[in-house]
């Protein structure tokens, strides 16, 4: 019966260690036959092979003198030369308790002697060995001959640890690219089912990828706008805008976004929204641009038709303001004695004509300068009738807060009476007199301070209060839903206003 062999070892392990040399691309490597055959005239016998001993078999992937290419392992006499330290010698198999009976002795190739130096992998798994056979019994290998056996199965590991290694950057290398290609694939879907226009572009700006999107759109053969030949899909007017905000995008790296005119495949222009963002490294180098084209034909017509609405209905009600200040002036040139309060009112309308004109739509050519919907704006707006061209005498500082045309009424009736009575009583009706008004913000409060100096000496507060205080009242809580507190001090008045945030602006 054949020897059986009693020492476990991890097959898992083994069988994981040997996967992993890529058997397949070792099997008669020219590399590994020279070893045998040096190995067989070394040891002057007429096999030597390069055996790997699996689960079930030895496989011999290198072999001087043997035809065959692997046997039962139960058969091996590597598996036992695996697991020792040194050269195992078999004198005469024929006697060996272990192999007599095994049918390589008792057959063909009649093995009588063997030697084999173990296979042995750096975490010390075993593999197998090199090994030499003869059909004649001899005593032992000489000591050159047992010194080069050992030296060429070192010869043997470094080619398995050169085949594992490439096995596995090889391996390496395929999981990278299935994982890009993967990746690649996940992006194409995604990107084709967006209902945007979908491009990439190199470092440098050159466009390397657009989606099926782009192409439906244009109707342009794919690669046909790769390059720089995307800027030919504007409209002439456009082409220039967008090409220089595009090179100032790649040399600065800031996000690229304009509007323009984009060819339809039935030959329309539409508009278009155009977005990009660069893709950065770990070193905080752009590696690509990604980008998207959003038809917003309709809403920017839909926009448009809005301002002009607006705009024609803020020209009507600026008339009704006109109306308005008319009907007062005709009222006081039919009524003399209705001259002082009329020239009042006329004032105060047209306070209110102009935060309704700081506030309304406007075009590029009669948007204010000051920033439209913005506290500092209006009050500018607001004082520029009491402001010598030379030395202004108001002075504005601090935060500055949004403002809607919500709070743009209140905020003009309450500073246009505070500049009117400075003007009468306070410190603009002197040379020299001057006014602060500083806005600060905390905790979701705006306070307003506004404080005459250089005007005349304040005796007391007056006695009742008249129309125009009840109409700042009004303004500052009523409608802003704030507090006003008036200090009259001998050097001139202060007015404090605490305004919640949220009652200038909407957003």
């Amino acid at each position: 019966m054949p020897a059986t062999i009693g020492w476990q070892v991890d097959e898992a392990a083994r069988a994981t260690a040997i996967a992993s040399h890529d058997i397949e691309s070792l099997r008669d490597a020219a590399n590994l036959k020279s070893i045998t055959d040096f190995a067989a005239a070394l040891c002057e016998v007429p096999i030597a092979l390069v055996s790997l001993v699996e689960e079930r078999r030895q496989t011999f992937i290198a072999r001087t003198g043997l035809d065959a290419t692997d046997t039962p392992r139960e058969t091996s006499f590597c598996a036992f030369a695996m697991r020792e330290d040194d050269i195992m010698v078999v004198p005469d198999a024929r006697v060996d308790p272990r192999f007599a009976e095994n049918p390589l002795v008792t057959g063909d190739p009649h093995i009588r002697f063997y030697a084999g130096a173990p296979l042995v992998a750096d975490d010390g798994v075993p593999l197998g060995s090199l090994c030499v056979i003869d059909t004649k019994p001899r005593a032992d290998l000489t000591p050159l001959q047992r010194q080069g056996l050992t030296t060429l199965a070192e010869q043997v590991m470094a080619r398995l640890r050169d085949s594992r290694d490439a096995a596995a950057w090889r391996d390496s290398e395929n999981a990278s690219h299935r994982a890009l290609t993967e990746s690649h694939n996940r992006f194409r879907v995604l990107a084709d089912s967006m209902p945007q226009m979908v491009w990439s572009t190199l470092p440098d700006g050159y466009h390397d990828y657009y989606n099926a999107r782009w192409y439906e759109f244009t109707g342009m053969a794919e690669g046909s706008t790769d390059g720089i030949e995307w800027n030919g899909m504007f409209h002439p007017d456009d082409q220039e805008r967008a090409f220089e905000l595009w090179r100032h995008s790649l040399a600065t790296g800031e996000p690229y976004q304009i509007e323009y005119r984009l060819r339809r495949h039935d030959g329309d222009y539409r508009w278009t929204l155009g977005r990009a963002l660069p893709l950065r490294n770990d070193a905080g180098e752009i590696v690509r641009w990604f980008g998207t084209c959003t038809d917003v034909h309709e809403a920017k017509e839909a926009s448009e038709e809005r301002e002009i609405i607006a705009q024609e209905l803020s020209h009507r009600i600026k008339n009704i303001f006109a109306v308005i200040s008319g009907l007062i002036g005709f009222a006081a040139r039919a009524n003399p004695g209705f001259r002082s309060i009329s020239d009042d009112l006329r004032e105060r309308v047209m306070a209110l004509g102009r935060a309704h004109d700081f506030v309304r739509p406007h075009s590029v050519q009669s948007r204010p300068s000051a920033a439209q919907g913005s506290l500092h704006g209006l009050l500018g707006e607001l004082f520029a009738a009491y402001q010598p061209a030379d030395a202004p005498r108001i002075m504005v500082s601090g935060n500055d807060v949004a403002i809607d045309d919500r709070s743009a009424t209140p905020l003009a009736l309450l500073f246009h009476e505070l500049a009117t009575n400075a003007t009468k009583y306070g410190a603009l009706s002197k040379d020299g007199g001057t006014i602060t008004l500083e806005c600060t913000t905390s905790d979701g409060q705006v306070t307003l301070c506004w404080t005459e100096t250089g005007g005349p000496t304040i005796g007391a507060a007056p006695a009742a209060a008249g129309f125009g205080s009840q109409l700042m009242e009004m303004s500052a809580v009523r409608q802003l839903g704030g507090k006003m507190e008036r200090d009259w001090r001998p050097e001139g008045l202060r007015v404090t206003i605490r305004v919640p945030q949220r009652s200038f602006s909407r957003s």
